[in-house]
Formats: structure tokens, C-alpha cells, sequence
């Protein structure tokens, strides 16, 4: 089932499906598996160029490394401004590792510690919700991805729906009065 709410196009898996990210048991995996770097939304290139010198602390050798190659983005297979993954395979350039060997974002560690005012790339901050432009519209869907099992099965425990657990990154996306639409929508999922 899918709702249109302005331009956009919501699939009713995020009001159906349940999500807490889980860290602890998942290790971060989503930033270092994959075969292409976070999509960027054009304006955040600029940012990421500018917060990089202080981000930079924060990451690792090989982060760096790929950075002062690459640049803050590359262009993957379907001509997407995205993160660059170290060696082109797998690891997110801006990861680094904490004590307990959980891949962390170097850019949202300089957020959190103040020193940047830019929390991470929105498509980050968003997942598992992915956005696509479409002809007329935006699509707004649910990404199943297997490292997130254990979000999938704490999000059951917990009874939170992805657009609940995912509230802020929402708003900072498309803005509260869409949230607030959102929520009018799965209260109207709800009684179907």
C-alpha cells in the first residue's frame, strides 16, 4: 500500500515494519559492508568539504588516505554522488572504530562533540528509509538489508515502526508538518 502525501509517495512498510538501530549487535555493520558509499544530496558536498579538515581527527588512517584521493564523494554505478568507501569495496572513508570495535561516523562524532554544525549525510541519518525521485514524485520506502536484522528484531521487542524511531531525520528531511502527515497517515493505516 503505498500514501501520497504532497509529492511524495510513502510505502505503508514504514508505518508495518518495526526498527531500532541495535549497535551493540549489529557493530555498525551498514557503514562498512556494501558496494557503494552513502548517496549525498548535491548541497551536502560543499558542507562535507567544509567540516572534512575538522572531521578529520576523527577518522582513520585509510580514511584519510582515500579522502586526500578521491575527494569527499565519487560518482558510483547509477551516477550517484556518494561517500568514498576505502579500496572501493566495503568500509565508509569517514568510519573509525570505537573501543568496543564498533564502526562509528567520523562526522557525526565531530557533530556530537559541537565542533560541526552538519550531523551526517540525511541519507545516513534516514536509513532504513530510502528516497528516490521519481518522474513527478518521491519515493519513500522501507530498505531490507540483512545487517539490520538485529534492529529489525529490537524494533519487534520495542514496538517502534520505522517513521517513529526515525522521527527526527524525517523532520530534518521533508520537515514537521510532513511528519505530522505521516502520522495522520499510519493512524489511518492502522484502522485498515
Amino acid at each position: 500500500m503505498i500514501f501520497e502525501i504532497d509529492d511524495k509517495l510513502v510505502s505503508a512498510e514504514i508505518f508495518e515494519k518495526n526498527f531500532v538501530c541495535n549497535l551493540s549487535a549489529c557493530k555498525g555493520e551498514c557503514c562498512i559492508a556494501g558496494d557503494a558509499g552513502a548517496p549525498l544530496e548535491l548541497d551536502e558536498i560543499p558542507v562535507l568539504e567544509r567540516v572534512y579538515p575538522t572531521v578529520k581527527k576523527y577518522m582513520t588512517a585509510k580514511g584519510i588516505e582515500e579522502i586526500e584521493k578521491s575527494g569527499v564523494y565519487v560518482m558510483d554505478e547509477d551516477v550517484e554522488h556518494v561517500t568514498p568507501l576505502i579500496g572501493n569495496k566495503g568500509e565508509c572513508a569517514f568510519v573509525y572504530f570505537d573501543d568496543q570495535k564498533i564502526a562509528k561516523c567520523a562526522i557525526e562524532a565531530a557533530y556530537n562533540a559541537g565542533e560541526i554544525d552538519f550531523q551526517k549525510p540525511v541519507s545516513c541519518h534516514l536509513y532504513p528509509i530510502r528516497v528516490s525521485k521519481l518522474t513527478n514524485n518521491i519515493a519513500v520506502n522501507y530498505n531490507r538489508w540483512s545487517v539490520c536484522k538485529p534492529a529489525c528484531k529490537l524494533g519487534d521487542e520495542l514496538k517502534v515502526p520505522v517513521y517513529k524511531f526515525l522521527q527526527k531525520p524525517i523532520e530534518r528531511k521533508f520537515g514537521a508538518e510532513f511528519y505530522q502527515q505521516l502520522e495522520a497517515a499510519a493512524a489511518e493505516f492502522g484502522k485498515k
